[in-house]
């Protein structure tokens, strides 16, 4: 309440008789007490002071209980004034203009001194939980502007990481000679946690992969991080994929060895409650021979240059989750004009508003109707075809990939 005591209280009578008696009860039980004789002195003072209430006759002459009740009302005050309405008027309908011109409650005059007490108890009551609402309030607002604080700083930081993520994969495309490589990453939110890539084991050798950390948010992108920089073709020494070989010269690791080694470093180095999931590949670019593995991964793909899509592997375990798994090697044969396609789940599990996945089957018929593309064309068509899918917006998942035109 503003002021000391009980609180401040505005009496307004035109009759300074009843001014005395209300003020003297008033004074008797603790209240700070102003007086007005009129409507236009009560509104020039409440102006200058947030009373916390207000004893107001109804009939006055000029302005009126009711005129200064709604005048009252529409002051630019923070605080909320309880307004009692002194008369001797008893008709419902006067009662109830009253009540919608802002009073709160009435008193019928002559004034009950024990009614009088009374009714400014329960105005006290109503003042001290709006009292309390307000600081609430405030403490709400405070609260809020430094979570608005802390998330632009966040969104910010986000901002900038994802730029530094997409630093990650430099090349989205790159010609090998005899076959041309072709990266799609598009995360779902700030940041991502897909990785694709590619990088060359030898003058006839390219290695592929589509990677896709589970879970969302920073730890997966920290996680991707991490593993394009055990993938990086630009670091060979601390690529896990590469060997020096036995006579000095670059070499790599079997497709299920680059697994079985990535699982090994899962358990025993990084030690996090993450796992992933990867489709790695290895061609020869001479003779078009193919050899992979899929560790959990959607089934790679590939599309012949007959038209026909074949998919690979038989599923896999992922990687970090168990111990001592055998990951299988899967060949196949690239003829001159077939493309290899690691793709990741945000692909095949991205719903309709309706929650119908893709599949297999609808990401075979996006490839086949839009076939005739380069692969770059292929993989905007592709988002494209995703996107009206999913009814528009933005995708649920990361969706990520690698796409490979063998020319032999």
């Amino acid at each position: 309440m503003a002021g000391g005591g009980r609180g401040q209280v505005l009496v307004v009578d035109d009759s300074r008789a009843q001014r005395r008696i209300l003020t003297m009860s008033l004074q008797r039980w603790g209240y700070m007490v102003t007086e007005a004789g009129s409507g236009e002195e009560a509104l020039r003072l409440a102006r200058e002071t947030p009373f916390d209430i207000v004893l107001s006759d109804w009939v006055m002459p000029g302005m009126s209980g009711l005129e200064f009740c709604k005048a009252f009302r529409a002051l630019p005050h923070e605080s909320y004034g309880y307004f009692i309405m002194l008369t001797s008027k008893s008709e419902k309908g006067e009662v109830a203009d009253g009540l919608d011109g802002g009073a709160d409650d009435f008193l019928t005059k002559p004034v009950s001194a024990d009614e009088l007490h009374a009714r400014l108890r329960a105005g006290q009551r109503i003042l001290g939980m709006q009292a309390e609402l307000v600081e609430k309030n405030r403490l709400i607002r405070a609260t809020l502007d430094e979570l608005q604080k802390l998330y632009d700083s966040l969104d910010r930081d986000l901002i900038e990481a994802r730029r530094l993520q997409q630093t990650l994969v430099r090349d989205r495309h790159r010609d090998f000679g005899r076959g041309v490589a072709s990266i799609l990453m598009k995360p779902s939110g700030h940041v991502g946690g897909d990785l694709a890539g590619f990088f060359e084991i030898s003058a006839r050798r390219v290695a592929l992969y589509s990677v896709d950390v589970s879970g969302h948010g920073v730890a997966s992108a920290l996680m991707t991080a991490r593993l394009a920089g055990v993938l990086s073709g630009a670091s060979p020494d601390q690529n896990i994929a590469l060997t020096g070989g036995l006579d000095g010269r670059r070499d790599a690791w079997p497709p299920e060895m680059v697994a079985a080694r990535f699982n090994r470093m899962m358990l025993e180095e990084i030690q996090v409650d993450q796992y992933f999931t990867m489709a790695y590949a290895e061609v020869d670019l001479a003779s078009g021979r193919l050899q992979l593995v899929q560790a959990g991964h959607p089934y790679p793909l590939i599309l012949r240059a007959g038209g026909g899509i074949e998919l690979l592997g038989a599923g896999g375990p992922p990687i970090g989750l168990l111990p001592n798994v055998i990951f299988q090697r899967v060949e196949a044969q690239l003829a001159p004009g077939d493309r290899l396609f690691l793709v990741s789940d945000g692909v095949t599990e991205c719903p309709t508003p309706e929650g119908e996945e893709l599949g297999d089957e609808g990401l075979m018929r996006i490839l086949r109707d839009n076939a005739q593309l380069d692969s770059p064309a292929l993989l905007e068509a592709l988002v494209w075809n995703l996107n009206a899918h999913a009814g528009g917006g933005d995708f649920p998942d990361d969706v990520s990939g690698v796409l490979f035109d063998y020319r032999g």
